[in-house]
């Protein structure tokens, strides 16, 4: 049954009622005989029916609320309807309390406030489990297509595709929050690859201490948390050869799976900031996947320390340095401790960039000769309306004896483009890279990873973009 059937049959029960109590104090004169007993147990049914009469209004009145309230949830609004119909009852019951004639101790003159209807539970939908409006994605894309072509033996000239970069990121609170880097690219052997450079959790406690969990950059020098996974972000078409990606042919950590803290350091103008990180280092087989994402070769942990000044009085100046250490255990061969040392200086501004960078690699064998391989970059940018030509110099210089990477040799030259900036989301690059190249194994320019590792000239001209 209905609540609207049972409002009506009730309905129809209180007049019913009424004119029964009615007819027995009109006929209580004729019965004067009777005695006083009977009269004193005709008052007694007459006390319990008008409470029966009030508990009855009472549930009707409860019964009336939940069925207008299920009626506004099901059509969002009140229904008039219910309502007018509960004040002609309630009024109909107090006139015929009235012409009974006696005013029962159970009912007040004045109508008993409603009770507040209590919300009834429901099924647990996905919201009672997650705030969609706190944790939804947010979702940029990055991307770059070129053309390139160099004069070493065995290389084509071809049109590439770069990488296609995903950056996510979610706020799950005001203090932690979720991002990753999805990149999709192509390597020389024309397969798709699908890689999450970048996967971190991050809770910034205060100005002073923010933690980091995950798969981040290394904060090996300045350039690696500068730039990440984008093209867009940089000046020139690829990064220095001393940061390229370990799976690009680079000679540095450039990835780590661990844990980093980092933060602001109570310096006044100075703006001294520093980052510790502590994790998985590089493999040291050179035919594995170089980031240890999921399991150690070893028990001992690289760590790294950095420590940069962003002093108020030189607007864009930031310079630092940053140490970082880690054991290697080559197959068929002893422990090899590996130490780098990074320093910079850099300028960056709106129109204006200056880049300078210089580290040191050592490879120390146990009981054995110490390797060091000294590098750097320095780069100078200046932009003109939307052009902006830059010139950059590298040099990099490995022993062919180098226990890591032995096909790395000297290499130095200049790299000299320019960017234009076409709209808000779209850039044109022309790069020409001049490198001199000596104490080089025999190289393969059909399976080269980075033209400007491979040729003594290479030409590139880029597209990049961001969605």
């Amino acid at each position: 049954m209905s609540g609207t059937s049972v409002i009506q049959s009730r309905r129809k029960a209180l007049p019913a009622l009424a004119l029964s109590s009615l007819l027995i104090v009109l006929s209580s004169p004729l019965h004067s005989q009777q005695s006083e007993g009977m009269v004193a147990v005709d008052k007694q049914t007459m006390q319990a029916l008008l409470d029966r009469i009030a508990e009855l209004e009472k549930s009707q009145t409860e019964l009336r609320q939940r069925v207008a309230q299920l009626e506004k949830a099901k059509s969002g609004a009140p229904s008039p309807s219910v309502t007018s119909t509960a004040g002609a009852i309630d009024s109909s019951s107090r006139n015929t309390l009235v012409v009974a004639g006696i005013s029962p101790s159970s009912q007040p003159a004045e109508a008993a406030p409603s009770p507040k209807p209590q919300e009834q539970p429901g099924p647990m939908g996905e919201s009672d489990h997650m705030d969609v409006s706190r944790t939804a994605l947010n979702i940029r894309g990055f991307g770059d297509v070129g053309f390139y072509g160099g004069n070493q033996k065995g290389q084509t000239t071809s049109f590439s595709l770069g990488q296609t970069n995903l950056f996510i990121t979610s706020n799950l609170s005001d203090q932690v929050r979720f991002m990753t880097e999805l990149v999709f690219e192509v390597h020389s052997d024309n397969q798709f690859q699908t890689d999450l450079e970048r996967i971190l959790l991050e809770a910034s406690l205060n100005d002073y201490l923010k933690l980091s969990g995950g798969r981040y950059h290394t904060a090996i020098g300045y350039y690696n948390t500068a730039y990440h996974h984008s093209t867009w972000f940089q000046t020139a078409t690829e990064r220095p050869y001393i940061f390229q990606y370990e799976d690009e042919g680079g000679i540095l950590p450039i990835h780590m799976v661990g844990i980093q803290a980092s933060g602001r350091i109570p310096s006044g103008n100075l703006g001294l900031h520093y980052i510790v990180e502590v994790g998985n280092g590089r493999t040291s087989d050179p035919a594995a996947e170089p980031v240890q994402n999921y399991v150690d070769e070893n028990g001992h942990k690289a760590f790294n320390v950095a420590v940069f000044s962003r002093p108020d009085a030189i607007p864009g100046l930031q310079t630092g340095f940053s140490i970082y250490r880690d054991v290697l255990v080559p197959p068929d061969s002893q422990k090899i401790t590996e130490t780098i040392t990074d320093a910079y200086a850099v300028l960056t501004r709106p129109r204006f960039e200056w880049l300078n960078e210089a580290l040191l690699i050592r490879h120390t064998r146990a009981g054995e000769h110490t390797y060091d391989t000294p590098a750097f970059y320095s780069q100078i940018s200046q932009r003109f309306g939307i052009y902006r030509p830059y010139l950059r110099y590298q040099y990099v210089n490995a022993s062919s004896q180098e226990p890591v990477f032995p096909q790395v040799g000297l290499r130095t030259g200049p790299s000299v483009g320019i960017r234009a900036d076409a709209t808000e989301s779209v850039a044109l690059k022309l790069q020409y890279d001049y490198t001199m190249l000596h104490r080089q194994p025999p190289i393969d320019g059909k399976t080269c990873v980075q033209l400007s590792m491979c040729a003594p000239t290479a030409v590139a001209v880029q597209v990049d973009f961001k969605f």
